[in-house]
């Protein structure tokens, strides 16, 4: 008999390590909170790395779709001096697939394909070493039991209840973002200045990243270090109250880049939260997590890419050997837990460095890692 398996959380990590034991013929139940895939705006644009959320793919025989999807000429970057003097203008190569861009929503869609989920299907608790496996409490008072549930449930999960007291911590760096639409129409000059890829201007402890998604439709990410409770007061509704504020932040700023910040629509405010980075947990049979839910780090475009390959590994291995399902666990648990010390180190003292009382940080780091 095939175990019975759900992963809670319809995210990368969750929806990759799905797709894959589906790829294999193994039964699986995604569990998501949310009502409907469209019932939240999915967020930007990931650049998915070749050995990392593009392997994953591959192993969810889906790679072709994925690189009909993306858009390697998102990989162009350019960053600015506050002042808007070019600093570094990195473009991209078409032939180059180390890492291309995709829609958050594109990604989603491409990953759901045929896979089971119960939609509106919020876990209040996991309780694990019940007679009949481990037990799930869901929001609206319904039970279910499984023999394995991994937790993809992002930063603030509630199966990494059941196998850890860690939460996450605030970096002491905060993001605001908003948005650009139609941006080549509406607004042409900025859409120069992103390129097809992305533009960055970093100042003293202050950065400004806008990327190009899919669509006319731009990001801009406003990264400042802050107070937790520096919009104290603030009325997120009230989005000339926010643009007002954040134009204070960056005043000085050349007038080109503050436009970014004055045709943004909605504001919404994102304080970096982060695990330890030697997060790991006394293995708990029939309980395991992926994805941020394992692993919270800085936003470097490392995190959905560790969840995606963490998954398809955890379901490849659990495919392979279906009659030693404890004992998979644990040896995945044990990589999982080097590879994000790792990663997760690195991109901690990346987040110092990208939003520093020295801006030349920021460049000397991505000079590290563009190709030449």
């Amino acid at each position: 008999m095939r175990q019975r398996i759900a992963v809670v959380g319809g995210g990368p990590a969750g929806l990759t390590f799905a797709r894959v034991l589906h790829h294999h013929d193994h039964p699986v139940t995604v569990l998501e909170r949310d009502p409907a895939p469209d019932a939240r705006p999915p967020g930007g644009t990931l650049d998915l790395h070749e050995g990392m959320g593009q392997l994953a793919l591959a192993k969810a025989g889906l790679l072709a779709e994925f690189q009909a999807l993306s858009r390697p000429e998102g990989q162009a970057m350019r960053i600015l001096d506050v002042d808007g003097t070019v600093l570094r203008d990195w473009p991209a190569r078409p032939d180059d697939r180390a890492h291309p861009e995709i829609d958050r929503g594109q990604l989603r869609d491409l990953l759901l394909g045929p896979l089971d989920v119960q939609w509106g299907s919020g876990v209040a608790e996991v309780v694990p070493g019940t007679g009949d496996g481990v037990l799930v409490r869901f929001a609206d008072g319904r039970e279910e039991t499984f023999d394995l549930v991994v937790g993809a449930d992002g930063a603030w999960s509630r199966v990494r209840r059941a196998v850890s007291p860690a939460t996450p911590h605030y970096t002491g760096i905060t993001l605001v973002e908003t948005s650009l639409d139609d941006v080549d129409a509406r607004h042409p000059g900025l859409a120069r200045l992103v390129g097809d890829g992305s533009v960055a201007v970093y100042g003293v402890n202050r950065a400004l990243v806008a990327q190009r998604n899919s669509g006319g439709h731009v990001k801009v990410y406003a990264q400042f270090r802050a107070p937790l409770d520096w919009h104290a007061g603030l009325d997120w509704a009230d989005a000339e109250a926010v643009r007002s504020s954040l134009l204070a932040l960056y005043d000085g700023w050349t007038a080109p880049v503050l436009d970014f910040l004055h045709h943004g629509t909605d504001f919404v405010h994102r304080p970096l939260y982060a695990l330890p980075v030697s997060h790991t947990w006394a293995h708990v049979p029939g309980v395991t997590l992926l994805g941020d839910a394992a692993h919270l780090m800085p936003p470097l475009g490392v995190g959905a890419n560790l969840a995606m390959l963490g998954g398809a590994e955890l379901a490849e291995a659990i495919a392979a050997a279906p009659g030693e399902l404890d004992e998979t666990v644990r040896a995945f648990e044990e990589r999982l837990w080097a590879r994000a010390a790792r990663w997760g180190q690195m991109a901690t003292a990346g987040l110092e460095r990208l939003v520093s009382p020295d801006p030349g940080e920021a460049l000397a780091l991505f000079d590290e890692v563009q190709p030449s």
